[in-house]
C-alpha cells in the first residue's frame, strides 16, 4: 500500500520515476492489455524507442499519429478558449451528433410525434459495439438511474452482505442505502489504497479476503459492487480478476461503469457481470439524461452463474416471467429498462449516433489513445512532483484509466484542506490562457487525519501532448505560488 502523498519533491522526481527499466518496457508494451500486439499499433513499439525517459517515450507515440486525432479534434465545438478537462463530470457532443439531435428534435415537433417504444431498432444499433446483444443493453437516464436499476430491482432478503468499497460515489452509494433501510441488507466497505504501489492481484484480496471473513462469520454475502474506474482516483478495478471472485463465491456483480462508454473498449458480454451502469454523456459524449445499463440476461461461459431474479422499478413494461437458464433469452429484459410512458426519442437517436462515431474511429484505438495521454500525463506528474503525489496508479495495465488524480501542493498537507484545493481548480481556469477545466474530490486515504481531496484531469479524444505539457507547466507554476 502506498504512502499517502509526498511533499515539495524535486523537479525532476529522481532517476527512478524517469528512466527505462525492463518493466517500464514491458508495461508500455502491453498497455492495450487484452487487446493483441496488432491492436496496439506503434504503442507496442515504446520499448524500443530512442526516449531516454518513459514520458518522452509516450510523447513520440502521442505525435506520431497527430494528423488523424487532429481531424477527431475537429468533430467538436468546444470553445477554444478553455481546455476541457473534465470528461468525467460531462463530454461534448461532436458535430453530428449536436445535427442528429437538433434534426430529430425538429421532426419530432412538426409531426407531434409521441415517444412510446422500447427503442429496440435503437438497442440493436448500439449493443454489437459493447458485446451483448439487443435484449441485454437498455437505455437509461443516466449512471444514478441505471444503479438505481440494478440495485433496487434485486429480490434482496434482511440479511443479504453486499461488499463494496469506501469510494463509491453516490450514484450507487443511494440505491444501497435505500435496500438497506427498505429490505434491511447490510454494506460492507473496504478501504481502497491509492497511489501507485497496487496491482490488480491487490483487488482480488481485497474482496476475496472480505468475503470469505464475512461468510466465516455466518454473514450471507450476496452481492459485490464496485466501481471500475473509481470517480476519486481514476483507479481502474480489474473487472475481470474481480468476477473471479464474483464467480467463486457465487455472488451478483453490479460495476458503477460511469467512465467506461466511450473510454474502454470492453466487451461485456465476455467480462459477464450481471450489471454494468455507464453514462452516455461523459466519455461517450452523447446528450446529458442519457445513459447505458447493461444487464446480463443469458447464460454464457464468462458467467455460468444463474441469473439473479431482478423486477423492473421504472417502467410501463412488465413480463411476469422467469428468466433464462440456457444462453438463449427469456424475453428482452433490456425493454422494461428502456419503456417507461413517452420517452424523448431525439435524445437517444443523438446517443445512437456518438455511439456509431465511436464504432467508425474504433473504439480500441480511442481507448489506447485515452490511456497513452493518461499515462504521459502520469508520468509527467511523477517527474515534477514524485511517484507518490499520485492517487492513480500508473505502472499496473489493468489499473488505467484516462482519469488522473494527484496531490499538487508542495506542502502535502495542504491537499486536506478542500478550500485550498478548490482555489487551486478556481485559479487553473481563470490565472492561465489556456484556461484549464478541471475538478477536485475528496477521498478516503488510509491512515490519513482527514479525506484528501486531490485534483482530477481527464484526457480524452479533444486532447494533445501539447495540452499536457501546457497543463502540468501551469500546475507545477500555481503549486509553487500556493
Amino acid at each position: 500500500m502506498a504512502a499517502p502523498v509526498a511533499a515539495g519533491m524535486p523537479l525532476d522526481g529522481g532517476d527512478d520515476s524517469r528512466r527505462w527499466t525492463s518493466k517500464r518496457r514491458d508495461f508500455l508494451r502491453i498497455l492495450g492489455y487484452g487487446a493483441g500486439a496488432a491492436a496496439l499499433g506503434p504503442l507496442a513499439a515504446c520499448g524500443s524507442s530512442g526516449a531516454a525517459t518513459v514520458s518522452e517515450a509516450l510523447r513520440e507515440q502521442l505525435m506520431k499519429d497527430e494528423a488523424f486525432w487532429t481531424g477527431v479534434q475537429n468533430m467538436f465545438t468546444l470553445k477554444p478558449e478553455k481546455t476541457y478537462m473534465n470528461i468525467g463530470t460531462a463530454g461534448s457532443m461532436p458535430k453530428l451528433v449536436l445535427d442528429v439531435f437538433d434534426t430529430e428534435n425538429r421532426k419530432k415537433a412538426a409531426d407531434s410525434g409521441n415517444g412510446y417504444s422500447n427503442l429496440l431498432d435503437l438497442r440493436r444499433q448500439v449493443a454489437p459495439g459493447f458485446g451483448v446483444d439487443p435484449d441485454e443493453l437498455a437505455f437509461s437516464a443516466n449512471t444514478s438511474s441505471g444503479m438505481c436499476h440494478a440495485i433496487l430491482g434485486i429480490d434482496w432478503k434482511a440479511g443479504d452482505v453486499v461488499v463494496t468499497t469506501n469510494h463509491e460515489h453516490g450514484g450507487g452509494d443511494t440505491p444501497l442505502k435505500i435496500a438497506q433501510d427498505r429490505y434491511g441488507i447490510e454494506v460492507s466497505r473496504i478501504a481502497l489504497p491509492v497511489g501507485n504501489q497496487q496491482t490488480a492481484a491487490t483487488y482480488v484480496s481485497l474482496f476475496d479476503e472480505r468475503v470469505r471473513a464475512l461468510k466465516a462469520a455466518g454473514k450471507r454475502v450476496r452481492a459485490m459492487m464496485w466501481s471500475s474506474p473509481t470517480y476519486k482516483t481514476g483507479t481502474m478495478l480489474p473487472i475481470a480478476d474481480l468476477m473471479e471472485v464474483v464467480k467463486a463465491h457465487g455472488l451478483i456483480s453490479i460495476v458503477d461503469g460511469a467512465h467506461l462508454p466511450g473510454m474502454m473498449a470492453y466487451n461485456y458480454g465476455e467480462l459477464g457481470m450481471d450489471f454494468m451502469s455507464g453514462a452516455g454523456h461523459k466519455w461517450q459524449c452523447g446528450p446529458s439524461s442519457t445513459g447505458i445499463l447493461i444487464v446480463r440476461n443469458k447464460i454464457r461461459a464468462s458467467n455460468p452463474l444463474p441469473l439473479p431474479k431482478w423486477y423492473p422499478v421504472h417502467t410501463s413494461a412488465y413480463q411476469a416471467l422467469e428468466r433464462t437458464t440456457t444462453s438463449k433469452e427469456t424475453y428482452d429484459v433490456a425493454a422494461s429498462v428502456t419503456s417507461c410512458g413517452s420517452v424523448h426519442t431525439p435524445m437517444f437517436q443523438a446517443l445512437v449516433q456518438a455511439c456509431a462515431q465511436w464504432d467508425s474511429i474504433g473504439r480500441k484505438k480511442i481507448e489506447t489513445y485515452d490511456l497513452t495521454l493518461a499515462s504521459y500525463l502520469k508520468e509527467k506528474i511523477a517527474e515534477r512532483w514524485g511517484v507518490d503525489a499520485l492517487y492513480s496508479p500508473k505502472d499496473d495495465p489493468k489499473l488505467l484509466s484516462a482519469l488522473t488524480s494527484f496531490n499538487p501542493f508542495q506542502n502535502k498537507d495542504d491537499v486536506m484542506n478542500a478550500q485550498k484545493s478548490s482555489t487551486f481548480v478556481a485559479r487553473m481556469l481563470s490565472d492561465y490562457p489556456q484556461g484549464f477545466v478541471i475538478r477536485s474530490a475528496n477521498f478516503s486515504v488510509i491512515g490519513a487525519a482527514a479525506d484528501h481531496y486531490g485534483v482530477r484531469v481527464s484526457t480524452h479524444l479533444w486532447h494533445d501532448a501539447r495540452d499536457i505539457d501546457l497543463l502540468v507547466d501551469a500546475m507545477w507554476d500555481l503549486s509553487r505560488k500556493m
